[in-house]
């Protein structure tokens, strides 16, 4: 069995530095959560309660804002399109901020609990990675992050997403960081998504001109990724 940095290794290098602050991220990753156009949807089949929008959230740094991409490129968008044709009643929202850490997640959780929402994908922690900020400090902040959705919206299911770290802070703390996340996931009881950037992270063809962020092919793979964790947790979702 290959070891766990062999294959982890071309996708830490894009999954850290795409979430490094940008000094050029434009104002659309200023932290205001942006909403996704949508075309109204399909009607679901079943009770009539499938009919009822719903709200899906996206908090993340620069993969989820779409740094580099027409909003209508970004992942979240092309997961609306996804919605739609399935007849789901969701509400896409994106409230991806380049370069930010779990610490700044904690920061501005309060102005995202303002709003109401019936599932939520987070993606954080690959920032703290790059700093070589401690596995425990990024867990207790991952935590602390959850149990304050819980907190606020006990019904909502909430997604969180794998991130590691680069390979040159030693193998100890990037299994350390790895743990982080399916740890925290059990322990929170939330679903686990796989690393975003599968099959796109290290291939010239599939990432902009940086090298790091997914071009517009990327993104369709990043969102083939995160429908197949998605869709069940959308369906379950609307079926309450």
């Amino acid at each position: 069995m290959r070891s766990l940095m062999s294959l982890l290794c071309p996708w830490v290098v894009a999954a850290v530095c795409a979430c490094a602050p940008n000094r050029d991220a434009p104002a659309r990753d200023s932290g205001a959560a942006a909403p996704v156009s949508k075309s109204s949807p399909a009607p679901a089949p079943g009770a009539a309660a499938a009919n009822q929008v719903r709200s899906l959230l996206f908090v993340g740094t620069s993969l989820t804002a779409g740094l580099g991409l027409d909003p209508d490129s970004a992942y979240p968008a092309l997961i609306q399109r996804k919605i739609d044709s399935a007849g789901l009643p969701f509400s896409v929202t994106n409230a991806g901020v380049s370069g930010e850490t779990t610490a700044g997640l904690l920061e501005r959780l309060d102005w995202i609990l303002r709003g109401t929402f019936d599932v939520l994908v987070l993606e954080t922690g690959a920032n703290d990675g790059l700093r070589g900020i401690p596995a425990a400090s990024v867990r207790a902040n991952i935590q602390a992050a959850l149990s304050r959705i819980a907190a606020s919206r006990p019904n909502a299911r909430v997604v969180l997403v794998q991130m590691e770290v680069l390979p040159n802070l030693g193998p100890r703390y990037a299994a350390e960081f790895h743990a982080v996340y399916p740890e925290v996931a059990k322990t929170s009881h939330v679903t686990l998504m796989p690393f975003l950037l599968d099959g796109v992270a290290g291939r010239a063809n599939l990432n902009q001109g940086d090298g790091i962020h997914p071009n517009d092919v990327g993104e369709r793979i990043v969102a083939a990724n995160v429908w197949r964790t998605l869709e069940p947790v959308l369906r379950e979702a609307a079926r309450r």
